[in-house]
């Protein structure tokens, strides 16, 4: 994580209120159709990138159900827009395919690296699609 907030701190966001941390997502360029090794350093940031890689969004139990998850992938589809990529991507863990569903994300061929465990899928949207 701190490599990815040094590299893209733009993609790194909280979810507060009245102080407290109630979650956060990472995000970063990387390349089109296609998610990082697990539990790996990147090293750098393609240049070009062809998508924006939703990497973690995470919230706390009490936090879920108010909207808080819709508002952090909106503000990583506007830094995808700021920076003129076409596409989002990311890998969908455990039950999380039909949240990623709900907004936007479809599942594409392409498998997503081996140590994301049995069931994950790699999905994507298009950056200028509402959801």
């Amino acid at each position: 994580m701190a490599e990815r907030l040094r590299l893209c701190p733009e993609g790194c966001f909280a979810l507060t209120a009245d102080g407290d941390l109630l979650g956060y997502a990472v995000g970063h360029p990387w390349f089109a159709r296609s998610v990082p090794e697990l539990d790996t350093l990147l090293g750098f940031l393609p240049e070009p990138a062809g998508a924006w890689c939703i990497h973690d969004v995470a919230l706390l139990p009490e936090a879920r159900g108010r909207g808080g998850a819709a508002e952090l992938v909106g503000l990583m589809r506007d830094e995808a827009r700021r920076r003129g990529l076409p596409a989002m991507v990311l890998v969908a863990v455990g039950n999380a395919a039909g949240f990623w569903h709900r907004h936007g994300f479809r599942p594409i061929l392409e498998a997503p690296p081996s140590g994301y465990g049995a069931g994950a899928t790699l999905m994507m949207r298009e950056v200028a699609a509402s959801a």
